[in-house]
């Protein structure tokens, strides 16, 4: 089933954060994961939950994400990230 990783960021050293982004999409990528959401302009509709950064990112199960955020190759991504923002991260199967 289709799982979702959704991402609420607040990047401290946009520097590092840039960095992080340039690499972070193979390493997705190669465990089936694609982009919904990256960035961008939000709108908040209701309640006062006012998200610096949100992000969506679409695998093809709760597996895969695991798999990736344990990964070898995104340790190392992971602690650039870590470094650079303060990330709160929630995984949630589709419909």
């Amino acid at each position: 089933m289709t799982a979702y990783l959704i991402a609420q960021t607040e990047i401290h050293d946009h520097e590092t954060y840039g960095r992080y982004k340039e690499q972070v999409l193979p390493i997705i990528q190669k465990f089936g994961g694609r982009f919904i959401v990256r960035g961008g302009s939000l709108e908040v509709l209701e309640g006062d939950w006012t998200p610096g950064r949100l992000v969506v990112i679409e695998f093809p199960s709760m597996e895969h994400i695991r798999d990736w955020f344990a990964s070898p190759e995104y340790a190392p991504l992971l602690a650039m990230r870590q470094q650079a923002a303060t990330d709160y991260l929630v995984a949630v199967e589709g419909c």
